[in-house]
């Protein structure tokens, strides 16, 4: 498999991770997830979350293959320690007013799915050999 196949497939799996998440929490268990701000509430469903993974997932791979493609030494393993940055980041707003512990508990799995999947997953594979197919990134 080629990487940019490769990464297209973890790109998918990472828009579904978390939407089963939804799944689990929103229909099957009948919790609705909602971020109250205010007055306002925003209930969060399936298309957001797999649009808000997506746009994740196209950014991570955006990154990584810049890295890859500039020359820079080790940029898989860089490409690492900044994703596991960002994505203790993401906890942040979790911390915050506005939800309830079961959407909080959602949210927190949710971000666990994707970068679960996103970090081993694009980082992965077998190493390139002289910058062979970087444009493939």
């Amino acid at each position: 498999m080629t990487t940019r196949k490769r990464r297209l497939t973890v790109t998918v799996l990472a828009v579904l991770a978390p939407v089963l998440v939804w799944l689990t929490a929103d229909p099957v268990l009948g919790h609705r997830l909602r971020i109250t701000d205010g007055e306002e509430t925003l209930d969060l469903g399936a298309a957001p979350t797999a649009v808000v993974a997506l746009l994740a997932s196209l950014l991570a791979w955006a990154l990584l293959a810049t890295l890859e493609r500039s020359g820079i030494r080790r940029a898989r393993t860089i490409w690492t320690v900044i994703a596991c940055a960002v994505l203790v980041l993401s906890f942040l707003p979790l911390t915050g007013e506005g939800m309830d512990a079961g959407t909080r508990t959602s949210l927190a799995l949710m971000h666990l799915a994707v970068g679960a999947v996103l970090i081993p997953g694009l980082a992965g594979g077998p190493p390139r050999a002289g910058g062979a197919g970087a444009a493939e990134g």
